[in-house]
């Protein structure tokens, strides 16, 4: 960070430490950053971060997403709103539970004594949270509305139970949601993921998939493009047919979703997913040998990932499996094949196959020696347009290149024909174009009754199930008879119990099952024998709604109250990293849906404006604790000081762009900071002094500063502020030592507006300049001020003179001068006159003030 300061006294009569101590101190006593309530009239911004996980101190990934969190809450009260910005912890979850295991304690206390450093941390910094709604999502007080929540979502039919495949991590023994899962291994810890079928709780998120799809049009321009694609991707949604086909030997019918029902004549087998209780039926049906072949191969797939499943690149393998299925249009019966590129929880876990117009299918199909039927001729026209016959120079047509059918074979070839084209080999269908070509097969099922227009999403349900201790209990009752009914809402919370005499090793099954006295529970319905269900929820469940929780975080009768979600939300501007683009992100927007639908909010987007900040790195790589990747947050503030680290974080690049710490220079923002401390410290007027009695240049960068920041800070560019701040600082530096000096009412205007800007960044060293500038506390409360328009119309401009192309003169003119004054006086410059010589002037082109472009022949 560059500073023209360069004299050591400036840096050691600035001294960061006690000023941050001072002003902290200060902070605490008056508490100046709360909320208003009802009676304040200022309109509501609601500013949130997203919560930290308190493992251990936070590190500078952390500290940036504060940094700026900080900036708009800060900027928005300058600008006059009653600010919402609070704070709170993301507290359940596996790293407390494993740290607490490794460490032979209770999670709760790992937990707590986390909190506290992270609270020291950010009190440290400067932030300007409201500190009367902190909570912790470990609370009992905060859990009892997840219990709630979930009760509300199970009377909808929104949650239910079910047996499925599920994401098994054998490390932490526990299931994982697909959106944990990353290039086929746990996100927490990266270990492989297996699947294992278990019965789970699921969320039926798929209810929402197209309300979730579409409402994503009214974040376009708030929300980042690649978050909103992002989104888009993970649902996934396909438009197509439900195709019935008659299985031979098997009592139902099965359904496939295609999204191109027009090529089904060309359809040649018929793969089911190996993992599919389809599959199983299917080989439970055939020989002897073919259901040895087929139990070796499950086991194969077994242990593969999704991931690795679904790679383009895979060798393709599979097993006949004896049986035969009927195509619906033309009789032909397909065999039956288990491959594993199909997945069962992926569609109906079967398709058709069609290797003419599927890579993948293709790819199959000549690995297993299985027919290719062409049925969309790509070579031909699909427009109607008459075509261009051209003549040899006897006048013979000439016979059009291109490829013909043959020569393009997807069997010869390798490669599926996507393209247009028009249907051939398809009966009814010829001739016809593909739009067209699916209108008219999904008429025919429908009318035959094998089939019907549907839709597909790549979205699946919410897996919330956790075998761990560490979450919220999930309030559900198993009884001897084999129901499953809810706790009553008055029994809630179902607290979890004391650690004491378990086992919290991960086995896969929940530690809560061996607590006896805890799990062993009576009916509420009948008064009979009832165990507890013993799992717990997935911690994305305590964030997809804590933004609610924070405008009534003390609330004992009500998760929120209806009239404070109308007052404040939805959040105006959420900050956070975009590695929640999905995951947290998705899962908060269909809870803020069903509670629109429960009547509970007015909105049906959780968050209006999402900012996503860039990594912080060292060594090129992302801050992590678990790789001992860091610099710790409370170490990096110990030397420069709070100030200087938010300073340096903001002036390093664009928000979202990564920052390398290691190019991060706190000592350049030290620099600057003291450079402005001094201004405040020599300014020689006393309030209320005239401004416009004062320099008018120097208040010209003042009143462009003011009038420019807004802008800036609206677009996130918090690091061209700073650099807009710096000029101001060096050009009041300049107006102290050369000119009219530190007496000059523009000097005094200047540093005052120094301090109100610094507050965003700087907010420590802010204060401590307003109050040797004579006022009282608190410049983080001091409406913005308003730019005169007077000083924001340039006295002069530079005019380029172009000649022919080429520039050959600039000229200092005024502002305001008009396109006759300003060509009189371009033909008039000596070098321009010099430039033209003997040519002929032909054209003059004058965008006044800024350019005169002149063009010119040779003379006749």
């Amino acid at each position: 960070m560059a500073s023209s300061d360069s004299a050591p006294a400036d840096e050691q009569v600035y001294d960061a430490a006690s000023i941050q101590a001072k002003w902290q101190a200060v902070w605490a006593e008056h508490d100046p950053f709360r909320a208003g309530g009802d009676e304040d009239r200022r309109p509501r911004k609601y500013v949130l971060g997203m919560f930290p996980y308190p493992s251990g101190d936070m590190h500078m990934g952390h500290a940036e997403n504060y940094a700026y969190v900080d900036v708009v809450a800060r900027f928005w009260r300058h600008r006059g709103y009653n600010v919402l910005n609070p704070i709170g912890w993301d507290s359940f979850g596996l790293p407390a539970e494993n740290a607490a295991i490794q460490r032979g304690a209770d999670p709760r206390e790992w937990t707590y004594s986390n909190i506290e450093q992270q609270k020291t941390s950010l009190k440290a910094f400067g932030t300007s949270y409201d500190w009367s709604r902190v909570l912790h999502t470990s609370d009992p007080e905060y859990y009892h509305w997840n219990q709630w929540l979930f009760l509300r979502l199970h009377e909808r039919g929104l949650a239910y139970r079910k047996e499925s495949p599920v994401n098994w991590c054998p490390h932490d023994q526990t299931v994982l949601a697909n959106e944990q899962v990353v290039d086929g291994r746990c996100e927490r810890c990266g270990h492989e993921v297996v699947k294992k079928k278990l019965t789970q709780w699921y969320l039926r998120i798929t209810d929402y998939a197209d309300r979730l799809l579409d409402d994503l049009n009214q974040l376009e321009g708030f929300w980042p493009q690649k978050v909103i694609q992002m989104q888009r991707n993970w649902i996934g949604r396909s438009v197509g047919a439900d195709i019935d086909f008659e299985i031979e030997g098997h009592p139902e019918k099965v359904t496939v979703f295609s999204t191109r029902p027009d090529t089904l004549h060309g359809a040649t087998f018929f793969v089911v997913a190996p993992d599919s209780d389809l599959a199983a039926e299917l080989a439970a049906g055939a020989d002897a040998e073919v259901q040895a072949r087929f139990g070796e191969y499950l086991e194969n797939v077994r242990r593969s990932t999704d991931i690795e499943r679904q790679s383009t690149d895979r060798p393709k393998t599979g097993v006949f499996l004896g049986r035969y299925a009927i195509n619906p249009v033309n009789g032909a019966r397909l065999p039956i094949w288990a491959a594993d590129y199909v997945l069962a929880d992926y569609g109906h876990g079967a398709v058709m196959a069609v290797p003419a117009h599927d890579q993948r299918d293709l790819d199959f199909a000549r690995a297993f020696d299985l027919p290719v039927t062409v049925v969309v001729d790509t070579t031909a026209p699909i427009t109607g347009a008459i075509p261009v016959i051209e003549l040899d120079d006897d006048g013979e047509p000439i016979e059009p290149e291109g490829e013909s059918l043959d020569s393009i074979d997807p069997a010869r070839t390798g490669v599926a024909l996507t393209g247009e084209g028009r249907m051939i080999n398809s009966g009814s269908l010829d001739g016809l174009s593909k739009r067209t070509a699916i209108a008219r097969m999904i008429e025919q099922l429908e009318a035959a009754g094998t089939g019907r227009a549907s839709k597909s999403y790549r979205l699946r349900d919410w897996l919330i199930s956790r075998q761990r201790f560490w979450g919220t209990p999930i309030p559900m009752l198993h009884t001897e008879d084999g129901r499953i009914v809810p706790v009553p809402d008055d029994q809630l919370p179902v607290r979890l119990p004391s650690v004491e005499g378990l086992d919290l090793t991960p086995k896969g099954t929940s530690p809560l099952g061996a607590a006896a006295s805890w799990v062993e529970t009576v009916d509420p319905e009948t008064g009979a024998a009832a165990r507890r269900d013993p799992d717990t929820m997935d911690t994305f469940v305590d964030s997809s709604w804590y933004f609610l929780r924070f405008l009534s975080p003390g609330d004992s009768g009500e998760a929120f109250s209806p009239q404070e979600a109308s007052r404040w939300a939805p959040v105006d501007s959420y900050i956070g990293g975009v590695e929640h683009a999905i995951l947290h992100l998705l899962y908060a927007r269909f809870i803020t849906k069903v509670l629109f639908d429960m009547g509970l909010v007015d909105f049906t987007e959780p968050f209006s404006t999402l900012i996503n900040q860039g990594m912080v790195l060292l060594g090129g790589s992302k801050m992590s604790k678990s790789k001992g990747n860091l610099v710790e947050f409370a170490a990096s503030m110990q030397s420069p000081g709070a100030d200087a680290v938010r300073v340096a974080i903001a002036f390093a690049g664009p928000v979202e762009d990564d920052i390398e710490w290691e190019d991060v220079s706190t000592t350049g923002a030290q620099k600057f900071l003291a450079r402005a401390w001094r201004i405040a410290k020599d300014v020689d007027s006393e309030t209320g002094v005239i401004w416009a009695e004062g320099d008018p240049a120097l208040r010209r960068v003042t009143h462009r500063l003011l009038a420019d920041a807004p802008g800036l800070v609206e677009q996130t560019k918090f690091n061209v502020v700073i650099a807009r701040l710096m000029e101001l600082v060096n050009a009041t530096r300049k107006a102290i030592d050369t000119g009219a000096g530190a007496s000059d009412p523009a000097v005094r205007e200047a540093a005052e507006v120094i301090a109100m800007v610094l507050d965003l960044f700087a907010p420590h060293t802010a204060e401590e300049m307003w109050e040797m500038l004579g006022y009282p506390p608190f410049v983080g409360l001091v409406p913005w001020r308003q730019p005169d328009p007077t000083l924001l119309v340039d006295e002069s401009v530079t005019a380029v003179v172009q000649v022919d192309g080429k520039v050959r003169a600039t000229i200092e003119v005024p502002a305001r001068i008009g396109a006759g004054e300003l060509e009189e006086l371009a033909r008039g410059d000596a070098r321009v006159v010099r430039s033209v010589g003997e040519r002929e002037i032909v054209k003059v082109i004058v965008r006044a003030p800024k350019v005169v472009s002149i063009s010119t022949r040779p003379a006749a």
